[in-house]
């Protein structure tokens, strides 16, 4: 079973799970991941090529630096991530390919080898839908009605942009050449839990809903400093994730968000957890105290149960942690899927109204924790059916049937 995934610890650490429970099942696995993510010392992992912290972190956001970092970041990256996808799977010669929707070279490598390809999303962009219009496009947040399947046309033609690139990729496969023509997947697990997106009736049968893509295990532990942190009373779990600020305004706009948090949370008497991540946020100095707590990172598994409510941005797979743990959210969405899942997750009942990056400021954080913290037995409701799911057994299951 060769595993194919792109993009940051939201994409991986499911595809992680996957590997693990597909060899504890017996399966040999190969997982292929970006070279800047933390490889399981206990999965066979190979790199991809792929940085992708300096893929998503352009340094400005003019137009003039965006197209450069485009054309000397982003397109090399690309091609030669399709190129180790190809490279990788012809070498370990897989009974079947499961891949992230990133890697536009897994279908020609598959119909070459003709082994069986399943695609993997995490929020619905491949797959159309007329009740919801795709996850990453510009009208991810509202129905649009009849325009609602149309709108899956974007990630397509956003897609395409990149087939010279995957064309050059197929030169790595046997004959020299891909094939003209790129089937379809044989089934699509789609990671996502029915308690957030319910399932809608216009997917295809070979469309399998397994829910969020997890370890069954034990949960990890914090480290100490933070667990006595966060048993000293109710608290508030921050994080931006891989968000990073950008430009020569940098430090000043992730220390601006981390003062609107803490000063938000202290007009609830809360206490916050500050995870910085890649750089979205920062503590600043007078912001510090007892009852501020700023950390790298943080095992969501091990910080989310017993918090008051998170701060996040939206991402798949922080929203269906923070919806697992029974926590109630207030989501600042910045790019991506993001804000399909801050709209989807208030929709539900378990997060307040999106919080846009642009107005984020004390006043209206508070005024969106409010609202969260009015949301505790809802998210502890859907947090009790979430838990009951087994996203990774559901998943290897269909890759058995097949």
């Amino acid at each position: 079973m060769m595993l194919l995934t792109a993009g940051t610890r939201g994409d991986v650490e499911p595809f992680t799970a996957l590997a693990r429970h597909a060899a504890a099942c017996g399966h040999e696995v190969r997982l292929a991941l970006p070279d800047d993510a933390v490889a399981p010392a206990d999965v066979d992992t190979v790199p991809l090529g792929l940085d992708a912290r300096r893929v998503l972190a352009p340094p400005g956001r003019s137009p003039i630096a965006i197209a450069h970092h485009v054309r000397s970041e982003v397109r090399p990256a690309m091609r030669r991530m399709f190129a180790a996808a190809v490279r990788e799977t012809v070498a370990f010669d897989p009974d079947v390919v499961v891949h992230h929707p990133l890697i536009l070279s897994a279908p020609m490598v598959t119909d070459t080898l003709g082994v069986p390809r399943v695609l993997a999303e995490f929020a619905p962009v491949a797959t159309p839908s007329a009740r919801f219009p795709a996850a990453g496009g510009p009208t991810a947040t509202r129905d649009l009605g009849s325009g609602n399947r149309t709108s899956y046309a974007v990630p397509r033609a956003a897609a395409r942009l990149f087939d010279a690139d995957v064309a050059r990729a197929a030169a790595g496969l046997p004959g020299g050449r891909g094939p003209a023509r790129r089937s379809s997947s044989r089934a699509t697990l789609m990671a996502v839990s029915p308690a957030l997106l319910p399932r809608p009736d216009d997917w295809p049968e070979r469309v399998h809903q397994t829910g969020a893509w997890y370890e069954d295990g034990p949960a990890p532990t914090a480290d100490p400093a933070v667990a006595a942190f966060l048993d000293a009373g109710p608290f508030v779990v921050a994080s931006l994730g891989s968000m990073a600020s950008l430009g020569p305004s940098a430090d000043g706009e992730a220390s601006a968000r981390g003062r609107a948090v803490v000063t938000a949370a202290r007009f609830h008497g809360l206490r916050v957890l500050l995870v910085t991540g890649w750089g979205g946020l920062a503590l600043p100095s007078e912001c510090r105290g007892p009852d501020v707590l700023a950390v790298r990172s943080a095992p969501f598994d091990a910080v989310l149960p017993g918090a008051a409510l998170a701060v996040h941005h939206g991402g798949a797979g922080t929203s269906h942690a923070v919806a697992r743990a029974g926590v109630p959210a207030v989501v600042v969405p910045v790019t991506a899927d993001q804000p399909f899942w801050a709209a989807q997750l208030h929709r539900q009942g378990l997060a307040a109204a999106a919080v846009p990056l642009r107005r984020l400021s004390a006043w209206t954080l508070a005024s969106a924790m409010g609202d969260a913290l009015s949301r505790r037995e809802r998210a502890a409701e859907v947090g009790r059916l979430v838990r009951r799911e087994h996203g990774v057994r559901r998943a290897v299951d269909v890759l058995e049937s097949l």
